[in-house]
């Protein structure tokens, strides 16, 4: 079964991007190529549980196991080693990534209290757009008992676009509600 908003791409998304920008083949037009989740977990140091914690969540939202992410080199002030554990993160591609992007867009964004639109200034030069969440909690599939401690994360949306303008053009017929 393919996703809505896969759908929702190839019917109006696409078709409204190669008219705008005056596409001559569709091999051109912008599409999602995939969306990264990470969270760094910085008291792994003094609580070695807490990366399994974070790992657990994030397999939750994600629907997919995340890998581990290490240190490359040891920062003495951080009593931090090279090759230590320090966060987490996976990388959505094919239906995953689009069902996660629905659902992102769809549920877990308007339940943020006081939401007002994602920055629409978070793009990376390139037609890639990262965001911060603040705690994982907005997620409406994470249980609340089960949290030992509020953690954020960075969602990353990497696209085939050549520059942001087309991006955001892109993420805003995909649904992305960017501030006015």
């Amino acid at each position: 079964m393919a996703s809505r908003l896969k759908e929702k791409y190839t019917s109006e998304v696409a078709p409204a991007l190669k008219s705008e920008f005056k596409y001559t083949s569709v091999m051109q037009i912008p599409k999602i190529e995939k969306i990264v989740l990470n969270m760094g977990v910085g008291e792994v140091k003094d609580n070695p549980k807490a990366l399994d914690n974070a790992m657990r969540d994030m397999g939750i939202i994600a629907g997919q196991k995340p890998v581990a992410t290490v240190s490359r080199k040891s920062i003495a002030n951080f009593k931090l080693r090279e090759g230590m554990k320090i966060g987490c993160k996976v990388t959505l591609r094919g239906e995953n990534m689009y069902q996660f992007l629905d659902k992102l867009i769809s549920i877990d964004l308007p339940r943020v209290r006081d939401f007002r639109g994602i920055s629409p200034n978070s793009f990376d030069g390139h037609g890639n757009y990262a965001m911060g969440i603040k705690e994982q909690l907005m997620f409406p599939e994470i249980d609340y008992d089960k949290i030992d401690k509020i953690r954020g994360m960075d969602i990353i949306i990497v696209t085939t676009a050549k520059s942001d303008e087309e991006a955001k053009k892109l993420l805003e017929l995909m649904g992305m509600p960017f501030r006015k």
